[in-house]
């Protein structure tokens, strides 16, 4: 006869199904990383690209998904014929929707960049899934709507972002009504020291060398910005509730302390590691539960030291801006949000210099007058309006090069 703590370890144990939106990026290769070294815990039943189909079809014969989605119907047209019958494979944006609802599916990562994570993480929370989130631009954008439906359907939304589960972590066991506030820590990316003046000259190659994180090509553009700092901010006031003036930001080259959280008493809780993503993707799939594993430890001798500084609004301007739309609220971050992945692409693209990234985000929020609770159809018809707009600006002003 079985004891009640036989059924937990039953209940426990229990393979949990995950589909992983954006397996062939960073975060998505980093999951595989984690979910490997578990595998009486994890299958995973899903699997998505943006059209890597190379390396999705490694993926597949290596995890032998039920299912994968690949965003052009001839990529996937290719990869059916390449690896025959065993997984499914779908093509196309609204196949995104349809995986991530399947009954083989428990929790949803949410790995996919910018606007086009928000349809299928909204319809994987309808459809009661779990979700570990490292799509900051779908909190940044919809951030009423994702955590309304999250809370109405029971579901747990946690973050994959260092930053944001720092944060989680120095909350736990904390009465959220003692916080005073939380302090983001940002690397600075490749320019805190450069002058000003010299920001107009930055190339693309330039821009792409970050100091302490791997990371695809558009989050590691928004670090040299230090947008990704200004998106991070909109997404912990949704995560957990704090206004804009109780959230602060401080630049932290060495990248240990992810992030820490200050009390009413005056004491801080920081929590620190290596710069290691699978360290945060582990934490949000077991959370709070932390099982060993051999990620590279944290030696605070060999480190030394570590720095601090205040963010130049000079250098980056961009940060700012991001304020600016969360304080004026509504649709205010979806225009910021929609112009900043227009200008980056124009930037990565040769077409725009690295300063006119932040002239073009703050000419489209100047131009906006927000509307508040908006529906995800005035979001969608929103970021399709936004983005003509900018790259007509950048045309019409001759930003472009």
């Amino acid at each position: 006869m079985r004891g009640a703590g036989d059924l937990v370890t039953l209940k426990v144990m229990t393979p949990r199904n995950i589909a992983i939106l954006g397996s062939t990026g960073s975060i998505g290769r980093s999951t595989l990383d984690v979910v490997a070294r578990f595998p009486d815990r994890f299958r995973v039943t899903c699997l998505t690209a943006n059209r890597n189909a190379d390396l999705l079809g490694e993926q597949i014969a290596r995890v032998r998904p039920s299912v994968a989605v690949l965003l052009d119907e001839g990529e996937a047209a290719g990869l059916r014929r390449r690896l025959g019958g065993a997984t499914e494979i779908l093509a196309g944006v609204d196949a995104l929707e349809t995986v991530v609802a399947r009954d083989d599916v428990d929790v949803v990562v949410s790995a996919l960049v910018g606007f086009a994570g928000l349809r299928p993480t909204l319809r994987a929370i309808e459809a009661g899934k779990d979700i570990a989130l490292a799509n900051k631009e779908t909190l940044v954008v919809a951030g009423e709507l994702v955590t309304g439906a999250a809370r109405r359907m029971g579901v747990q939304l946690l973050p994959v972002d260092s930053e944001h589960s720092a944060i989680l972590q120095c909350l736990r066991g904390e009465d959220p009504a003692h916080v005073a506030r939380l302090v983001l820590t940002a690397s600075g990316g490749p320019f805190l020291h450069l002058p000003a003046g010299q920001f107009r000259a930055i190339t693309v190659r330039e821009a792409l060398a970050h100091p302490t994180w791997k990371m695809g090509s558009k989050i590691t553009i928004d670090s040299a910005t230090m947008m990704n700092k200004g998106l991070e901010v909109i997404e912990a006031h949704w995560l957990f509730g704090l206004p804009a003036e109780r959230i602060d930001v401080v630049i932290h080259p060495q990248s240990i302390i992810h992030s820490m959280v200050e009390f009413d008493d005056g004491s801080m809780k920081a929590q620190l590691g290596v710069p290691d993503m699978r360290i945060p993707i582990q934490y949000a799939l077991f959370h709070p539960a932390r099982p060993a594993a051999d990620y590279p430890r944290l030696d605070l001798a060999r480190l030394g030291q570590m720095t601090f500084f205040h963010p130049d609004p000079e250098r980056f301007p961009c940060l700012g801006l991001a304020y600016r739309a969360l304080r004026a609220g509504g649709t205010a971050p979806a225009v910021l949000n929609a112009a900043n992945e227009v200008a980056v692409e124009m930037f990565l693209g040769g077409h725009i210099a690295f300063t006119a990234i932040a002239g073009l985000i703050a000419g489209a929020l100047d131009a906006h007058v927000p509307m508040q609770n908006p529906s995800l159809e005035d979001l969608t018809t929103l970021d399709a309006a936004t983005r003509r707009a900018v790259a007509a600006s950048a045309h019409h002003h001759h930003v472009v090069s």
